[in-house]
């Protein structure tokens, strides 16, 4: 009789964990269904990515304040579009107070680059180095 008993208390103990394990389960799965997410689109890919040709760089004195440098035009390869996808900044090293960034435009067909540099002010006296960074 006592192996009966031995069985009836390992059933009874299998039985009281399959119910907790149930409890436990249905309040997790109560919890994780009020969740609620917004829809999403996400996705992965790979590309080569290429380097810039950057050339023909030209500083546009101010006419009034020579030392003010109000714009930059260069030249760059492959073509950057004007429009949606494409952005092209530089970065102006200076001797004090730098890098300050400034945004540019391209022309149509997305090789001339020009770059207003009045706000802030870049002055000759200041600049170090420009550095250009290119996306499509």
């Amino acid at each position: 009789m006592k192996t009966s008993n031995i069985s009836k208390k390992r059933k009874l103990t299998i039985l009281i964990a399959i119910v907790v394990a149930l409890a436990i389960g249905g309040g997790v799965y109560a919890f994780t269904a009020s969740n609620t997410v917004p829809l999403t689109t996400t996705g992965s890919g790979a590309g080569a990515v290429s380097g810039y040709t950057v050339t023909s760089l030209h500083y546009v004195l101010d006419a009034t304040t020579p030392a003010n440098i109000d714009s930059l035009t260069f030249t760059i390869s492959p073509a950057v579009p004007n429009m949606g996808t494409g952005k092209v900044v530089i970065a102006a090293a200076l001797s004090t107070g730098g890098p300050t960034n400034y945004t540019c435009t391209t022309d149509v067909p997305g090789t001339t680059v020009t770059c207003a540099t009045i706000s802030p002010q870049l002055t000759t006296t200041l600049l170090t180095g420009v550095t250009v960074t290119a996306a499509q």
